[in-house]
């Protein structure tokens, strides 16, 4: 099973851990395929305006949450995963997941939702099948609020969603 999913990952929080093991357990074995946005495109793709780390250290990150993720998943600490998931840089927000017709299941946010029903409407298109899409909830904050990196940004609220306190 080859599985898309797609965002901005700065900074990594417990709602994107979700979203990326989510991707992991439906790719049974295979692959997942994380768009990760390039710096032309990540601050386009923010609620409000905002400065995001460049690139190459975003990439880093994820790859070091990934690869946590794997080993807690598969008990192996520095072994062999069952799962192959590449990090390819997303120029378009529709890009890799509507141009190519091997994947299976995209895994979307609430907020992407919109976005992985374009990339269908894309694939119909360009004669491709549909992709299964998979929404998994928003991850809640203390305040039952979502976990959002605008918020941690913001201070309100750690990557684990524990709302920090305003006098600190």
């Amino acid at each position: 099973m080859r599985v898309a999913l797609g965002g901005t990952f700065d900074p990594v929080h417990d709602g994107h851990r979700e979203l990326l093991r989510e991707a992991i357990e439906r790719a049974d074995g295979g692959e997942v395929m994380v768009g990760l946005t390039s710096d032309d495109l990540a601050p386009k793709t923010r609620p409000e305006p905002r400065e995001v780390n460049p690139f190459a250290e975003r990439k880093t990150n994820l790859r070091n949450e990934i690869d946590r993720l794997l080993e807690q998943r598969d008990g192996n600490p520095g072994g062999e995963a069952d799962v192959d998931v590449e990090i390819r840089k997303l120029e378009d927000p529709f890009g890799i997941a509507s141009e190519e017709a091997s994947f299976d299941v995209l895994v979307v946010s609430p907020e992407t939702r919109a976005g992985g029903e374009k990339i269908n409407e894309l694939r119909g298109e360009r004669g491709m099948e549909p992709l299964e899409i998979v929404e998994v909830p928003h991850v809640m904050a203390d305040d039952d609020e979502p976990i959002s990196s605008t918020r941690i940004v913001r201070g309100e609220i750690d990557r684990h969603g524990n709302v920090q306190d305003a006098d600190a």
